[in-house]
């Protein structure tokens, strides 16, 4: 008898859990209890109603983007989650991502959206093998969204700058509100029966409610029964309807719809008109290769000709004159500088020796001046002769001596009255 151990049995039930599609992506409605918040910022918490109860947590990671409320016990909530096991108790638990609020109409959305794709891809409008194959080169390509929106503009400018010969055809629907999902539908019965070659559909960005017309089951159904390949570019990059689960294409955006939608052929014709420049340029060269080959063989048959040689001699001959003659000029120019030169130097020469001379001069007479008696006799003073000697002392005098007085300009002669000496 095959017996297991209870570690075996709790992981094939683990994996049981964990590989049903069903359970890896659900939404479940139900009431908080025992809600507490971990120091880690994982929030534990039991999610019960009439019938039971089932412990459930929100990791860390999943509270930033999933959560938009402070959880407490006995809210009704709408969680989208996985269901799997805890190892160590055996129990199921709930593994959540997203917690609505019950009366949150995005919530309720969310769960309807989740219910009407797991059954449109039950029902195989989802597989891959009955998508058709976009036209690579169209020439009509329908547009269905609102006639005033963003979204027809950008596919009208991407059209015309990546191939302004396809035509377009718009199909003016109404994309957001109640009826928007018939128009949108009837948009795209309309224009599959005009054999076109493509369909757009979509709309710019915005919240789940502005996007539901395309997540309608009468939109889904009119993708999938349309003999017309259908592109899906609702929305912003992040946003997914299920129209774009249905649609043989879906782009992230209106202008990238356009973009697959139509080819770039310009830069086709700019690359083919490129080519065109290049050779009509490598042609050009050639031209001009093969018309200088041509000049130069024209000059050499013009070089061995008698009338050339005497050309090129009179031509020589006419140079040898004029270098000689521009030779003997700057000879004569160069000889006119130089005496210049050396007459100017000579000058030069013959004025700083005269200034020299007349310094020397001067500095002697100033010598000469600074000895003279007669110069120190200027402002006030005199000489004094007494028989005609100097008169140097006091002790020489006495009072009714003669004095002769000579001064700068002439002299005189005195008496001496009194003599005073310094003791």
């Amino acid at each position: 008898m095959k017996t297991y151990s209870v570690g075996q049995i709790i992981n094939y039930t683990k994996n049981l859990l964990v590989n049903d599609y069903f359970l890896k992506s659900i939404y479940v409605t139900g009431e908080i209890s025992n809600c507490k918040y971990h120091s880690m910022g994982h929030i534990y918490f039991s999610l019960k109603d009439e019938v039971g109860s089932m412990p459930a947590v929100m990791f860390k990671g999943n509270t930033y983007s999933g959560l938009k409320f402070r959880l407490a016990d006995g809210q009704a909530v709408i969680m989208k989650c996985s269901i799997g096991m805890y190892e160590k108790t055996s129990a199921l638990q709930l593994y959540v991502t997203e917690i609505h609020l019950a009366e949150d109409k995005e919530g309720k959305l969310n769960a309807e959206f989740l219910k009407l794709k797991e059954r449109l891809n039950d029902e195989g409008l989802f597989d891959f093998d009955k998508k058709k194959n976009i036209v690579k080169y169209p020439k009509t390509v329908g547009i269905v969204t609102a006639s005033t929106g963003a979204a027809v503009q950008d596919i009208m400018n991407i059209a015309k700058r990546r191939n302004p010969y396809v035509q377009l055809i718009l199909y003016p629907a109404r994309v957001q509100g109640e009826g928007a999902a018939a128009t949108i539908a009837k948009g795209i019965e309309v224009l599959d029966k005009m054999n076109l070659d493509t369909i757009i559909i979509g709309r710019g960005g915005g919240s789940i409610e502005d996007l539901w017309a395309f997540n309608e089951e009468i939109v889904a159904r009119a993708i999938y029964n349309a003999a017309t390949p259908i592109i899906s570019g609702t929305g912003h990059e992040t946003d997914t309807t299920i129209a774009d689960y249905v649609a043989d294409m879906r782009a992230p955006t209106p202008s990238a719809a356009a973009e697959l939608a139509i080819p770039d052929v310009m830069s086709g014709v700019n690359t083919l008109r490129m080519m065109r420049n290049r050779i009509d340029s490598l042609i050009n060269n050639k031209i001009s290769v093969y018309m200088a080959k041509r000049q130069i063989l024209r000059e050499k048959i013009e070089r061995v000709s008698p009338g050339e040689r005497l050309r090129n001699k009179q031509l020589r001959l006419a140079d040898s004159y004029e270098r000689l003659h521009l030779l003997m000029k700057k000879k004569y120019e160069d000889t006119l500088r130089k005496y210049q030169e050396y007459e100017t130097a000579e000058r030069r020469l013959v004025k700083d020796i005269y200034q020299k001379k007349l310094h020397r001069f001067q500095v002697d007479v100033a010598k000469l001046d600074g000895l003279s008696p007669t110069a120190k006799l200027i402002n006030g003073f005199g000489y004094i002769r007494m028989k005609d000697e100097p008169l140097r002392e006091t002790a020489s005098l006495s009072p009714g001596d003669k004095v002769d007085i000579t001064l700068h300009d002439g002299s005189f002669s005195a008496e001496v009255l009194e003599v005073q000496r310094k003791e």
